[in-house]
């Protein structure tokens, strides 16, 4: 042999081959043809079946047989991929309209594998009667086989929409495809009515249509999806599970999931709920069970007592494939290309394809009723000079010179004399002349009624009519997936997704945070708690999984962070800072910690600054769905900074005490409520120098303490306020000193629960009781308690 030698760069042999490759996947693989809805495996694997008489009407035949006819004949392709391609088309759960019967085990919804097919038997399903028909006739082009020993059809004459009715998935190389399967007798009356108005729009298609009918039924939600998918080829719909809740004999409540969406493997399913249970990702659900036995799919999830079955329902819709989006990619092949296509589209290309076949069959059945009436013709002629034609043929000296001595004695045709010659004696009777001119008869109407079709556009039309009503009588189903025109929202009750525990939440004066469970601290006491040095509790409280903390910064920013969300730790560790949980400034710092659980519409947060502005918001503003960074709670000036954040749900008495000592208390109501982003108003008119020092919430039977610089402590009652209004100067509480005046710099609303007090400087703490500050109604500076000398000069109170 000569070697040939090719000097080519990769680049365009590489091109060149792929682009080879990809057209062949693309028509002769991956995607159907719009006329029958087939793939070529598809198509061959029908064609070779109905050609070896493995019909719906005969027994069951071993699968491996059909196979390997396929391979041998029109598919030289690895015997498992034909084979799969055969169980998928005997999937009820993947084809709305099975084309081929299976004896055996032909896989399951759980994805379970079908037996080998040397196991297995099958046969054409009656519809497939209905794709095959007529192919006989001429009716569909043909051609060579891979080896050029045999011919398969290049389509089937489909007489149903089989493309809609069964849909159709596929991947090639840069196509794609997913056609839904749809209601067989809506998509027949969906192309008569095509039929009958070819202008019709999809609008109007669509009172026909209602949408995908899926074989495993669902809910399907979206109509204005479906819309578009049927106007472009392209849209989305959401396809949800069936679900009813039952209640059982312990008076518990369980899910139980009917019909699951398409293409989704219950087996998988079932294994992620169950997941979902035991990782606590959702609260609630005591048992999944798959229940699914011969009288149909069966799905129970198991609810605990007192859970919303709605919310559990919603969890799982939202977190597993009980709830999945469709997406119509409707592309096929359309006159030898790839095609995205509208339903108009495809019915239009699917009437064309039946034009075409019915055509092609009128004409062949036309072709053989005329020949036959061409030889009825000629029998007749014998028939009434039979004797001639008898004493011919017994003077010819053989079969040949009969005929021609018959053709040019009574001028017949070589294949009327051929008909002649071959006629058996005993139809040589005078009651054969009658049914030869009945025959001739049915003949002729015959021929005139094919005519008309191949003359009349509307004649032919109206066979296509008859026929594809006859087919929808005979195959229509009930529709098995539900329609509804809206997309549900689906809402996640936060209690479904987090078990209820009450646990306490700590925060200490340095902002470091933890979540405790009741157990720790029960066993560890108050006293134990784990603090840095220098460090101390701020406040803690009793609080569920299901709440939220608000945690109020200096400069007027708040964190949103769901209690569920905080590390769980023992009450004797540290807990993590909350800067770790959420970013702040450097110079940032908590001044206040709250809890929420419904986000009432009907309570307030008051927040006060250092330099006397104060607003009031519902708290309703401040619920969010962003954890990730600190939110604006109020508008700061320059140099200001939040002293305080207090909650109210009805109204009551504010006071107010600055650093001079000036007291102010008014009613909550002269607060409007205000946006998130505002500044406020001003709370209290400050002398120059002057700034406020605490604003609090204040009731009959309470005290206020206050600290000065010089470590003296000052206890008034409450009726030693005076109700006024916003905004005034106030009154004086403290005696003005020319020397070492005394300054407040913290001050506490004490109610009777408080016991104890504790200063602090800058290195040092005192504690003491304070029933042992006696309450004051004069103009004092208060008792000196501790000798700043020694202790420093104070810069903090606490009472607790």
């Amino acid at each position: 042999m000569s070697e040939i030698i090719q000097d080519l760069s990769l680049e365009d042999v590489i091109g060149d081959r792929f682009g080879r490759y990809s057209k062949y996947i693309i028509q002769e693989r991956a995607l159907p043809d719009v006329r029958d809805g087939l793939k070529p495996v598809q198509r061959r694997i029908l064609y070779a079946m109905y050609s070896s008489g493995n019909t719906y009407d005969k027994g069951f035949r071993k699968s491996a047989k059909s196979v390997g006819d396929v391979i041998g004949q029109y598919h030289p392709h690895g015997d498992t991929s034909v084979y799969d391609a055969m169980v998928r088309l005997s999937q009820d759960w993947k084809l709305r309209h099975v084309l081929i019967e299976m004896q055996g085990n032909n896989g399951s919804i759980d994805n379970d594998p079908a037996a080998a097919m040397r196991y297995t038997e099958a046969k054409l399903s009656k519809i497939s009667a209905e794709l095959l028909r007529d192919i006989n006739k001429d009716t569909v082009p043909f051609m060579p086989n891979y080896d050029d020993t045999t011919t398969e059809p290049m389509v089937l004459p489909a007489r149903l929409p089989q493309l809609l009715i069964n849909g159709s998935t596929g991947i090639s190389s840069g196509y794609a495809t997913d056609i839904p399967p749809h209601n067989l007798a809506e998509v027949i009356q969906a192309t008569l009515k095509y039929i009958d108005n070819p202008d019709i729009t999809v609008n109007q298609l669509m009172k026909y249509v209602k949408g995908p009918d899926f074989p495993t039924g669902g809910i399907i939600q979206g109509v204005n999806g479906i819309k578009k998918a049927y106007e472009t080829g392209k849209g989305k719909i959401i396809v949800r599970s069936k679900v009813d809740v039952e209640t059982l004999r312990n008076g518990r409540k369980e899910l139980v999931v009917t019909e699951v969406p398409y293409e989704v493997n219950k087996s998988s399913l079932v294994k992620k709920i169950d997941e979902l249970r035991a990782d606590k990702k959702v609260d609630g659900i005591v048992e999944v069970r798959d229940e699914t036995d011969r009288t149909g799919l069966r799905i129970a999830i198991e609810l605990k007592k007192d859970v919303n079955s709605e919310s559990v329902a919603n969890y799982l819709y939202k977190n597993t494939d009980l709830q999945v989006a469709y997406n119509f990619n409707m592309v096929a092949i359309s006159d030898g290309r790839p095609k995205l296509m509208g339903i108009r589209e495809i019915i239009d290309s699917y009437l064309n394809h039946q034009i075409d076949v019915v055509t092609r069959r009128t004409r062949h059945e036309l072709d053989q009723a005329e020949s036959r009436m061409h030889i009825v013709e000629g029998l007749m002629k014998a028939l009434s000079v039979l004797d001639e034609v008898i004493h011919i043929i017994r003077n010819s000296k053989n079969k040949q010179d009969a005929k021609v001595n018959l053709v040019d004695e009574f001028d017949l045709t070589d294949a009327q004399a051929e008909a002649i010659v071959t006629l058996q004696l005993y139809r040589l009777t005078n009651t054969d002349i009658v049914q030869l001119r009945e025959e001739h008869d049915e003949l002729k109407a015959l021929i005139d009624k094919l005519r008309n079709i191949l003359d009349n556009h509307d004649a032919l039309l109206n066979v296509i009519k008859e026929e594809l009503s006859d087919i929808r009588k005979r195959f229509k189903q009930d529709r098995l997936s539900t329609i509804e025109a809206e997309i549900e929202e689906i809402k996640i009750d936060k209690e479904v997704m987090v078990p209820s525990e009450n646990v306490i939440v700590s925060m200490t004066n340095h902002g470091y945070i933890k979540r405790t469970s009741l157990r720790s601290y029960n066993a560890s006491g108050v006293e134990e708690v784990g603090v840095k040095s220098g460090d101390a509790l701020f406040r803690h409280a009793e609080v569920n999984t299901l709440d939220t903390v608000l945690i109020f910064t200096n400069k007027g920013r708040y964190l949103f962070i769901p209690v569920h969300k905080l590390a769980e730790v023992k009450w004797k560790e540290l807990g993590q800072h909350v800067s770790q949980i959420v970013s702040i400034d450097e110079d940032e710092y908590v001044i206040d910690m709250q809890f929420e659980r419904q986000f009432e519409t009907d309570a307030y947060y008051i927040l006060a600054t250092r330099n006397g502005m104060i607003k009031k918001s519902n708290v309703s503003m401040f619920k969010t769905s962003r954890f990730n960074k600190p939110l604006i709670a109020m508008k700061l000036k320059q140099g200001d900074e939040l002293l305080n954040v207090m909650r109210i749900d009805s109204s009551q008495l504010i006071t107010v005490l600055t650093n001079k000592g000036m007291s102010l208390t008014y009613m909550s109501d002269e607060l409007s409520d205000t946006g998130l982003r505002a500044a406020g108003v001003k709370s209290i008119n400050l002398k120059d120098g002057d700034h406020v020092v605490m604003t609090q919430l204040v009731e009959e039977g309470q005290t206020i303490l206050m600290a000065t610089q010089r470590g003296a402590l000052k206890r008034i009652s409450f009726k030693v306020l005076q109700v006024a209004k916003r905004a005034q100067r106030g009154i004086t509480l403290l005696k003005e000193l020319k020397k070492a005046p005394h300054r407040i710099v913290a001050a506490e609303v004490v109610t009777p629960e408080h016991t104890q007090y504790t200063l602090y400087s800058k290195d040092q703490q005192e504690t003491g009781e304070i029933n042992s500050i006696h309450l004051s109604e004069q103009y004092t500076n208060g008792s000196f308690v501790v000798d700043i000398n020694e202790f420093g000069e104070v810069e903090q109170l606490t009472v607790k």
